[in-house]
């Protein structure tokens, strides 16, 4: 970008915030509400419409066989805010949304605290950044100038005036002048309200500006003026103590005063300590430092902290007060393999690595992060409760039953508030990007730096043998399926069309046997007999034998129709048992010829070029020359053995 092309940039950038500078008096920001009532709304409804104006894309999980599989009949709404950011916590969102949205109404919920808990590195604080996030990134909004509360101009209206002005301005006029402008109206403006000048400002984090941060405090060294301000000790000797001048309004609640006030690990404070989010709530004021009257506070009160400390919090009944003004959220880590995947995916983008990730790398290391996280469940094992989780069709062989995913959920109610963090999981992938000697790293990389890591893990020996069981059993049995596969298909050509080819096929047979009918040959016009060894020689991949054939030949016929009747397109992997059977059939076909291609040391010229085109094949999959050599070679040591 030239010289010319950024002074271009300014400006312009210049010349669209121009509108949101402005200075005047009462009266003029009067004609602006007039103009535009909803520049007056209060903290919920802005962050409300902050969050939902980039979209909300409303979904019937019923739609969508994935989604139906795992959320049932329910109707999800996925806000576009979020969408980029946060994966696999549609739920904890839609609570957050729901509350804000109720509160903009000014329902119960806006005189509640929004709590978010959850184990550690599921997201709890990245929400809360989002969230603040969006208020810097929100237009200016005007307040009285220089007001330490930064607060609402119409509060300079009197109240035996509001009435009238409510019905002029189509406006609820909500809260009381702040003691420093109480002041300043009597004393500096003689009380004549529309001569006060108003002014924008914008909300900033570094500046604390409509955004207010209170960190756990020390409980021997608590002080309230953290929260509510102090009197400022200096300019006692000048004036009164209950004079408003003395008061220096710097605290959590009046710099978050039209915003966000957020109380990190909120629970490590003591309980007297959190009092003023009582009032702050229910009566919405906060006590002024010193002598001084309650003050009028409008913002979003934000806590969280982990399960530990709400679960002691709750515990004492004396903290009912604070406990019925707090709606809970919990944020769960996620247990979607593919949303998992995307959440290191984002953080990877966002670093400085630049290595080649070889295929399947993230999805092992998710996939260990999930099964540490599930219950175990004595309906199935936990790699198939994870594919049932993930919205994947397990269909038992030989008949259409289905898990019930809901049923797996009751028998655990806190699933996904225990197991191996996002952030364990991503210090293995970064340890094992910088160990890399090539700018590649694969699976079997990734899952021994987990290995390692999970041993020096500061956990009970049961735990831990459960998490080594994972890594070392069944995803590395799942990835040596999954390789298998892929490196078979590869060497086959034409995989795809062998594939459907079969698949028509054993469809032709099975539906004639079904019926009792014939089938046309195609070529010749000859009617001829389903062929029974045919069909025998797929079902028998997966284990099928004679007893069970007529009820598998009918599941799948009657599957396919279905499929059929309610739009659904047909294909060979569809029906999750013959999809089974047609890749183990063509598999098995070269399988031996694999082998030999993988371990063979010296290769003849059609070797080599067999081999060479598997690589190629295997390339147009995302692999790189580096860890396509590693993956081979693993795969010539680890499968096909006699």
């Amino acid at each position: 970008m030239s010289r010319l092309d950024f002074a271009g940039l300014i400006k312009k950038d210049r010349e669209e915030r121009q509108h949101e500078h402005f200075t005047g008096t009462l009266l003029d920001y009067l004609n602006i509400v007039k103009a535009t009532p909803k520049i007056t709304m209060l903290s919920h409804q802005r962050m409300y419409e902050l969050l939902a104006s980039p979209g909300i894309e409303t979904i019937k999980a019923e739609e969508n066989p994935r989604l139906k599989r795992i959320y049932g009949n329910e109707t999800l709404k996925r806000y576009r805010f979020f969408q980029d950011e946060f994966f696999g916590i549609d739920k904890s969102i839609m609570k957050i949304m729901r509350y804000l949205h109720s509160a903009s109404m000014k329902g119960e919920e806006s005189r509640q605290v929004l709590y978010l808990v959850g184990p550690v590195g599921a997201g709890k604080s990245s929400l809360m950044e989002a969230l603040k996030k969006a208020l810097e990134m929100s237009p200016p909004i005007y307040v009285i100038q220089d007001c330490p509360m930064r607060e609402e101009p119409l509060h300079l209206i009197p109240k035996h005036l509001r009435p009238q002005f409510e019905e002029v301005l189509g406006v609820k006029i909500e809260g009381d002048l702040c003691p420093v402008c109480r002041y300043r109206l009597k004393n500096e403006y003689k009380g004549e309200f529309e001569r006060f000048p108003i002014t924008v400002a914008e909300f900033s984090i570094r500046a604390r500006k409509g955004i207010g941060v209170v960190p756990p405090v020390d409980p021997n060294n608590q002080d309230t003026s953290v929260l509510s301000g102090s009197v400022d000790i200096s300019k006692m000797d000048l004036y009164p103590e209950d004079d408003p001048r003395v008061l220096s309004l710097n605290g959590a609640f009046n710099v978050g005063n039209r915003g966000i006030v957020e109380f990190i690990e909120v629970f490590k404070n003591d309980v007297e300590y959190l009092h003023t989010m009582i009032t702050a709530t229910q009566e919405k004021s906060i006590p002024s430092p010193g002598k001084g009257s309650m003050i009028y506070f409008d913002g979003i009160i934000l806590a969280h902290s982990n399960e530990a400390e709400w679960n002691k919090f709750k515990s004492d009944h004396t903290n009912e007060a604070i406990l019925d003004r707090i709606v809970k959220v919990e944020v769960p880590y996620c247990l979607e393999l593919d949303e998992e995947t995307k959440i290191y995916r984002k953080i990877l983008k966002n670093s400085s690595f630049n290595a080649h990730i070889a295929p399947h790398t993230i999805e092992m290391a998710s996939m260990f992060a999930i099964l540490t996280r599930l219950a175990p469940s004595a309906k199935v094992d936990p790699l198939t409760k994870l594919k049932i989780y993930n919205g994947e069709e397990i269909v038992e062989k030989g008949s259409t039953k289905k898990i019930d995913i809901f049923e797996l959920r009751e028998e655990e109610q806190r699933e996904g508030m225990t197991g191996i963090s996002t952030r364990f999981i991503m210090k293995a992938l970064d340890t094992t990007l910088s160990e890399a000697e090539t700018n590649c790293i694969n699976p079997i990389a990734v899952l021994d730096n987990l290995i390692k890591a999970t041993k020096e893990m500061a956990i009970a020996e049961d735990e831990r043998k459960r998490y080594l069981g994972f890594l070392q059993d069944t995803v590395k049995k799942e990835y040596n399926k999954i390789l298998e596969k892929e490196v078979t298909k590869a060497f086959i050509h034409g995989y795809q069309e062998q594939a459907e080819s079969l698949f028509n096929n054993y469809l032709d047979h099975a539906e004639a046997y079904v019926n009792a009918t014939k089938i046309k040959d195609k070529n010749t016009g000859e009617e001829l007999n389903p062929d029974i060894k045919f069909l025998q020689s797929i079902e028998e991949q997966i284990g099928i034998g004679s007893t069970a054939a007529t009820g598998f030949r009918q599941d799948v016929t009657a599957y396919m129709f279905s499929l059929l009747r309610n739009g659904g397109k047909i294909h060979y992997q569809s029906y999750e048992p013959l999809k089974e059977a047609i890749e183990k059939k063509l598999t098995a076909s070269v399988k031996e010829l694999s082998r030999v291609v993988t371990k063979a040391r010296v290769r003849d010229r059609e070797q080599d070029s067999k081999f060479n085109a598997m690589v190629e094949e295997m390339k147009h999959h995302g692999y790189c020359d580096h860890c396509c050599n590693v993956i081979l070679k693993y795969a010539a040591n680890n499968l096909w053995k006699d």
